[in-house]
């Protein structure tokens, strides 16, 4: 066989100007600066850079920045330096001073350093003859003297490159994560016509795939299995010569096959020692099997397919946590003993499985796509059985070539995109990037466990993150003790407005501008007051990602002229994308403190549910799907109108007998309801957490409960208040949302003559628009048939919706 290097050995481009003209286009599409920088334009943009900080500017960074300048000199690259430590010296110290600032000094900071090591990565002296560029590897300056360069990769910390200039790879070490990020796609330059970058179309089938499949012999594991048994068995040289030939397509399979076990003629004893002696994890590839967690990870479906032998391949499947029943392989035939039951010779194998034959691949996957909805398949692979899954119909969609072990000239040539390491894969697999929407006290508790996850997940070494690690959370700007809230924010990574004391996460930064918040964002979390959302969504509407997801926190309704809108729907509509809904028992402060809870997901779309429960689901936060999204998001808008007839049941003094009278009524009420605007609920959904758990916490310990309660004492006392004054003084800032959409529902109810049929919604609209006392919360079925002689406002509009929508 042909042995290859793996990546990290790559040659020296061929064409500076080749590889220069790749790396501009692709910072350029990923948004970065498309300047070419030398050190003059270096140091133009840190002039630009002071002027635009101002008295934010430091003198230190000042300092530096002048010995920077003095040492750009002619005789500084004569010795060697390149870019050399001073460039490098210049970006340790805008990274020094960014870590002293605050708010938009440091953004402006943070930008200047960004931009330095981009111009460090496309500067012409950067790119000379004596650059070379691995597949997502950084570029380090070799130590004086010599024209070599060192790469750092991940199995070689920059660190350990051979002599690295001191600030320089201390620069790019700090940059290493933005650089591999952007350079993931600029590869080794393309030779011989093969593709070693994958085009658009083929990149995107990759990062959208319902199924991979895998061979496994010199795919998954470094040798053909049946070779290393026959190694094994003493016969390696002439089971060998008949692997190569059905691999380059001058035998077939079957007929190679067959002729392969004749020679090797083993036993069942013979395999149980040959696998004792060969564990799966002295086989694999390196990097298949953080791949395949990768994949596994996004919901990808992982197969191996393989013209092997299922008895070899199982414990590889095992070990790379792939399903017995997601294996293709051919199975041995053996010839039982008479006397003691037992398998004793190997007689040939089963020629019933597709893999047992030529265009078998093909088939499988073909089986795989009758069985399965599967929009998009890629095959990955070495040899040609593998590169026929795309070259009959209903087979793969692309084909990768994998050349680690051995590259077949074939395959190379043929291949939609040829990899010799499987980083290369992983690195370039979807990355979603997450934007709060909000930062009231139940958006930051979310922020906590989103946050919390993802660090998780990015700090697996085996593991591909699906999130992108930073997140944006949009904060409605507003003053805190004499600063912008987004600035206390961001230097105490906590809200200490609305949810003190909780940490939002390292990788979370505030970010006053809601369009800067979620235009790159893949999934947008919406948690703001239901009344603002609308003015929200209008705000977002044309800048954002056409395929972003949503999901909202948000309780409540929308009620227009023609009728209710549930706020998933709303956002819907105005932004053109999928949204789902997390309701349930969520007392910001419990979640805060870690306490046990739990959330139900109501979905529109399965596969976007599952990426938002890897999102939410932590271990004292429990998360259930439903397929049920307007049950769930009715259970959580309904249930404060009943939060509030609960407290002024407190508020009067009374006891639990009738707390729980008004909480079965309400629970009834509001499956009445619901499944009166919507048919299609699911009465289950009412004892999911989103319906009678949430009912029973904001009953006993919600914000609504709370006001309520404290606005009957105040009437029973002679001291009465309004609900906003109470909202201003117990709330801290946050809104109450009772009031408003018990408003917005007696709408509904009222509209449709329904006053009876809800005799506690009714009332409990009737009591806080003080048209009865609140005593007649005990008693809600008078309440509700009570003549209370109000005329209605006139007008559709100030009748069904009261309150306007606010432009944020």
């Amino acid at each position: 066989m042909q042995d290859r290097k793996p990546s990290s050995a790559f040659q020296p481009m061929d064409s500076e100007e080749v590889t220069r003209y790749k790396m501009l286009r692709t910072m350029k599409e990923n948004g970065m600066s498309g300047t070419m920088y030398d050190r003059d334009s270096i140091l133009d943009e840190m002039e630009m850079m002071k002027e635009e900080m101002g008295d934010d500017f430091p003198g230190e960074f000042d300092q530096d920045m002048q010995g920077a300048k003095e040492s750009f000199s002619a005789e500084a690259e004569a010795e060697g330096g390149g870019l050399g430590a001073d460039i490098g010296k210049a970006a340790g110290a805008v990274k020094d001073a960014a870590g002293k600032m605050a708010g938009s000094a440091k953004k402006m900071a943070e930008k200047m350093y960004n931009k330095i090591i981009v111009g460090m990565m496309l500067s012409s002296r950067a790119v000379s003859s004596r650059a070379m560029i691995g597949r997502g590897r950084s570029i380090v300056p070799a130590s004086r003297g010599t024209s070599a360069v060192a790469v750092a990769s991940p199995s070689r910390p920059i660190d350990r490159c051979r002599a690295p200039r001191g600030c320089v790879a201390q620069a790019l070490g700090m940059a290493r994560e933005k650089w591999e990020a952007v350079a993931a796609p600029v590869h080794k330059q393309e030779k011989d016509g093969v593709r070693l970058t994958p085009s658009m179309e083929h990149l995107e089938i990759w990062r959208t795939a319902d199924a991979v499949c895998f061979d496994v012999d010199c795919t998954c594991v470094k040798n053909d299995g049946l070779d290393v048994l026959a190694e094994f068995m003493g016969v390696a040289k002439e089971v060998e010569e008949l692997t190569n030939k059905a691999m380059d397509g001058t035998m077939d399979l079957d007929e190679a096959l067959a002729e392969r076990l004749k020679i090797i003629n083993c036993t069942p004893a013979d395999v149980k020692r040959f696998l004792k002696q060969h564990p799966p994890e002295s086989r694999i590839n390196p990097g298949i099997k953080k791949l395949i967690s990768s994949l596994m990870a996004r919901g990808i479906h992982v197969y191996l397919i393989s013209g092997g032998f299922r008895e070899i391949m199982l414990p590889v499947a095992k070990y790379l946590g792939v399903p017995y029943g997601n294996v293709f392989a051919n199975r041995m035939n053996w010839q039982w003993d008479d006397e003691t039951g037992e398998p004793t010779k190997l007689v040939g194998f089963d020629l019933s499985e597709p893999t047992a034959r030529n265009q078998g691949k093909p088939e499988a996957i073909a089986q795989l796509r009758k069985n399965f909805p599967y929009n998009s398949i890629v095959m990955i692979g070495d040899g040609i059985t593998d590169l026929e899954a795309v070259q009959f119909s209903g087979g793969a969609d692309l084909f990768i070539g994998y050349g680690y072990n051995v590259a077949r000239p074939t395959v190379m040539a043929q291949a939609d995109w040829f990899v010799y390491d499987f980083d290369v894969l992983t690195s370039a697999l979807k990355r979603s990037k997450i934007a709060m929407v909000g930062s009231g006290a139940w958006a930051c508790a979310a922020m906590h466990m989103i946050s919390q996850s993802v660090l998780q997940e990015n700090s697996n070494e085996n593991l591909y993150g699906v999130f992108d690690q930073e997140i944006k959370m949009w904060v409605f700007e507003e003053d805190y003790k004499g600063q912008k809230l987004t600035d206390v924010i961001n230097e105490k990574n906590e809200n200490p407005k609305y949810l003190p004391g909780v940490a939002l996460g390292s990788n979370v930064t505030a970010v006053p501008d809601l369009v800067s918040a979620v235009f790159d964002a893949d999934i947008l979390v919406i948690c703001a007051p239901h009344q603002f959302v609308h003015g929200i969504c209008k705000k977002m509407m044309g800048k954002i990602k056409e395929n972003a997801i949503a999901i909202s926190l948000t309780k409540g309704m929308r009620v227009r002229p023609d009728g209710p809108q549930l706020i998933s729907q709303m956002i819907s509509k105005n932004l053109n994308i999928d949204c789902s809904v997390l309701m349930g028992a969520n007392v910001a402060t419990n979640i805060g403190d870690e306490e046990l809870s739990e959330a139900t997901i109501g979905y529109y779309k399965l596969e976007n549910a599952k990426i938002f429960k890897k999102m939410f689901e932590r271990d004292y936060f429990h998360v259930t799907l439903i397929p049920d999204a307007p049950g769930a998001e009715m259970c959580g808008t309904l249930k404060n109108i009943v939060a509030l007839a609960a407290g002024m049941i407190d508020g009067l003094g009374l006891g639990s007998n009738s707390k729980a009278a008004i909480m079965r009524q309400g629970l009834s009420e509001m499956r009445k309801l619901a499944k009166a605007l919507y048919p299609a609920i699911r009465d289950e959904t009412f004892m999911e957490s989103c319906g009678v758990a949430d009912l029973i916490a904001t009953c006993i310990g919600g914000r609504n409960r709370l006001c309520a309660e404290k606005w009957v004492q105040e009437l029973l006392a002679g001291s009465p208040r309004s609900f906003e004054e109470l909202e201003v003084e117990l709330l801290d800032g946050q809104k109450l949302q009772g009031t408003l959409t018990t408003m917005e529902v007696y709408a509904i109810i009222a509209e449709r003559g329904w006053e009876l049929e809800y005799p506690l919604f009714t009332t409990t609209y009737r009591v806080i628009k003080g048209q009865l006392h609140p005593e007649m919360i005990g008693n809600y079925l008078q309440g509700a048939r009570q003549n209370v002689g109000v005329v209605e406002e006139e007008g559709p509009v100030a009748k069904v919706n009261p309150f306007p929508t606010m432009d944020v």
